[in-house]
């Protein structure tokens, strides 16, 4: 049989110059700038981009090879474990691993009203029971608990050297977020760095620092702030960890990666990509060759509590985001988390959603899918180039610490949220059945309505002595928000 005839041979070839000008015409005198646009926070896109914005400058920093925790073409698909109640935690974890859930993330809040209602390690063991932890990888989310809570994890590990732990010991993001410390900051980090070095022996694979700016994404900031305040976070903690005797090329792969994933897939996906560019800078200049490991977590500032069966679809291409951009371990919030804690259904739509993107669609099979693709190579060096000014900048401040004290990571955040509200507002972006095409039939979704307060108890003391560090705090924000008031005034006024 003939081979098929080359179908491009038939057509002139495409030039920039033919596409300006046909542009031009559509136009009909516009400026050409008005196709650019700015996404709050700095990002630019612009209409076209040719082989020349091919990502040449990154010096393959950014591109990957499909090597994962799991294997080739699989992540952790992580799953939250935050019911008041450590028993009822207990079976919800046990049921995710056994339904496709390799990972858990479990959220520690001894008063039960955000996390499991866990203050010592005999709590955590109801929590965990018949976990096998040397198995399934173990990641924990407990603020200023972190180091108490690492120790808990240890017992129960029994110092398997092979278990992969993960503490998440994130002293710098709860600051950020909480706007102040029980006893000087310092100390806190100094603190976690301690528990580091003295659990690095044991665990040859464990991590143990959170590196985010996950923090500044959820109060409504950009991309460049969230990747600088990472990239701040990470000289932070390495440092704090040489100071207790571990050298630099020990000290960086105990450290992972945390990145928000939203519904602007390509934005997710150049970000990921974005962090590895960073990251291989600053593993150079560290002496180290360790690989970056990313937890990707889907945002909260893009879930609606209206029509929350859209949120589905934005968590799937949250997810995409995640996986083609790389990330090792993603963590998708259940559909239902603005209206209150998920019931059965919203957890298996959020451990299938990734199953059906990692078995059906096989997107991690492919290496860095999208290497060479001129538009997402140049997005990928824009953001990593502005992550790496926001970097620079915080440490001319005096490190992370200090400029989470002066307050500017607050107020470069506060601008970026401004504008996406008046974005909203204005209706120049929009929520699809938020301020697009609102369902006003919507039906009520499952969702456990839990009183904390029998499982409440006091948690163990986290103060330091010293003087308390404060900041002004980045406060979570919800873009649908002003939307669901409007609706709730509305509602309420009808008679």
């Amino acid at each position: 049989m003939d081979a098929h005839p080359p179908l491009a041979a038939d057509f002139p070839e495409p030039s920039p110059e033919a596409w300006l000008a046909l542009v031009e015409k559509t136009l009909k005198g516009a400026p050409l700038d008005g196709l650019t646009t700015h996404a709050p926070g700095g990002l630019e896109t612009r209409p076209l981009y040719t082989a020349q914005d091919d990502g040449a400058s990154l010096d393959d920093a950014a591109r990957f090879d499909a090597v994962r925790s799991q294997g080739p073409g699989r992540w952790d698909v992580r799953t939250i474990i935050d019911h008041s109640d450590p028993v009822s935690a207990n079976a919800d974890a046990l049921r995710d691993l056994q339904n496709g859930a390799n990972s858990l993330l479990v959220r520690i809040d001894p008063t039960g009203g955000t996390g499991v209602a866990v203050a010592s390690a005999a709590d955590l063991a109801r929590v965990l029971a018949e976990v096998e932890i040397d198995l399934a990888p173990t990641a924990l989310d407990a603020g200023w608990l972190g180091p108490q809570a690492g120790d808990w994890l240890h017992a129960l590990a029994r110092s398997a050297p092979r278990a992969r732990l993960a503490l998440h010991l994130d002293p710098l993001g709860t600051f950020a977020e909480q706007g102040s410390s029980p006893g000087p900051l310092a100390d806190h980090v100094r603190l976690a760095a301690r528990t580091a070095a003295r659990l690095a022996p044991t665990y040859t694979e464990a991590t143990f620092f959170l590196a985010s700016g996950r923090v500044a994404h959820e109060a409504g900031g950009g991309e460049a702030l969230e990747l600088g305040m990472m990239a701040a976070s990470i000289v932070a903690y390495v440092r704090a960890m040489i100071d207790e005797g571990l050298s630099a090329a020990k000290a960086l792969p105990r450290i992972v990666v945390g990145l928000s994933a939203d519904a602007e897939y390509f934005t997710t996906l150049a970000k990921h990509r974005a962090a590895r560019a960073i990251w291989t800078r600053l593993a150079a200049a560290f002496g180290s060759g360790a690989s970056i490991r990313i937890e990707a977590r889907a945002s909260r500032r893009m879930l609606s509590r209206l029509d929350p069966w859209v949120n589905l679809l934005r968590l799937t291409a949250a997810g995409f985001g995640a996986a083609v951009g790389g990330a090792d371990a993603i963590v998708l919030e259940p559909f239902t988390q603005p209206l209150g804690r998920a019931g059965a259904l919203a957890r298996r739509q959020a451990r299938n959603t990734q199953l059906v993107l990692m078995e059906e669609s096989h997107l991690a099979r492919v290496e860095d899918p999208a290497g060479g693709c001129w538009f997402l190579e140049a997005q990928t060096d824009q953001l990593a180039r502005a992550g790496w000014e926001v970097l620079q900048d915080i440490e001319r401040r005096g490190g992370m610490a200090a400029t989470l004290r002066s307050g500017w990571v607050a107020r470069t955040a506060a601008q970026a949220r401004a504008q996406r509200e008046a974005d909203l507002a204005s209706r120049k972006t929009g929520m699809v059945g938020v301020s697009l095409f609102p369902n006003l039939s919507e039906t009520d979704v499952e969702t456990l309505h839990v009183d904390p307060s029998p499982f409440a108890k006091p948690g163990p003391e986290v103060r330091l002595a010293g003087e308390d560090d404060v900041c002004e705090a980045l406060h979570p924000w919800r873009a649908a928000e002003p939307f669901e008031r409007e609706r709730q005034a509305q509602q309420g006024a009808t008679p």
